[in-house]
């Protein structure tokens, strides 16, 4: 969808996590209707953000990014607009009367433009200079340790520092190491490049504990007790998380368009 050479307009009035956010992130126009609603939630179960995860997040605004790979918090359609992760937003009830005005031809960003409306407030803002300033640091420790800082205050922005660092902390260790190294490789690699990392990531991680750990705690017995290997953040060792990213034997390729 990065490189497809016709117009691709994603429709989102629903759940974008997973699969669905592969489909419409890496296309030029994203609306968003009343009922969307997006997550990155792959560190809750021991697996990272994917689908091009490496590719999108990282060039969010105010590291914004690293905050929703790190936590995997759902965020509504004022918040993904506010993010860049959509680029308009429609009332649920005027998407049948956009489909059909884009499917009638014409220029589709001014169709788009035309439909579009304000989803209100942004309330993820309320909270843009905690999380620019925390997530915004080198590494999970450099995070961690000024989300405390600012927990130790008084005030909203305090609760959100201190709810935000027990989020992480709660997550798969391994889980929030890689996307970590994600969010710090990707914005020096194009799509094709962020899918090819995730592809040996994804190989590594398939072939260890905690995926399929997490999914029995989170999706199986949901009893929301997994059991981590290893079970803090304290006992990653860097070297292994940078292994996850080496070459493979069976590379991902892609076949380039035909001239």
């Amino acid at each position: 969808m990065g490189t497809y050479p016709k117009p691709y307009v994603a429709l989102i009035d629903g759940i974008c996590m997973g699969g669905g956010f592969g489909l419409s992130a890496h296309g030029p126009y994203r609306v968003a209707g009343e009922r969307y609603l997006f997550a990155m939630p792959e560190v809750a179960i021991g697996l990272f953000p994917d689908v091009g995860g490496t590719h999108v997040l990282p060039r969010l605004p105010d590291a914004k990014g690293v905050y929703l790979a790190l936590t995997g918090a759902r965020i509504k359609a004022a918040d993904a607009l506010s993010a860049g992760l959509a680029t308009h937003f429609v009332p649920s009830a005027g998407f049948p009367v956009l489909e059909a005005a884009l499917v009638a031809g014409g220029d589709v960003a001014a169709t788009l433009a035309a439909h579009a409306a304000d989803p209100g407030a942004a309330p993820l803002d309320r909270h843009k200079a905690v999380i620019a300033d925390a997530f915004g640091r080198p590494d999970v420790w450099a995070i961690l340790g000024r989300l405390d800082e600012i927990g130790a205050g008084t005030g909203e922005d305090a609760a959100f520092a201190r709810d935000s660092a027990a989020t992480v902390r709660a997550k798969c260790p391994t889980s929030v190491a890689i996307a970590m190294e994600q969010m710090r490789r990707g914005p020096s690699l194009d799509l094709a490049e962020c899918l090819v990392a995730e592809y040996r990531v994804v190989n590594r991680v398939a072939r260890g504990h905690d995926f399929y750990e997490g999914v029995r705690a989170v999706i199986v017995d949901k009893d929301n007790a997994p059991r981590w290997e290893p079970a803090r953040l304290e006992d990653i060792d860097s070297a292994v998380i940078a292994g996850h990213f080496a070459p493979i034997d069976h590379e991902l390729t892609f076949t380039p368009d035909p001239a």
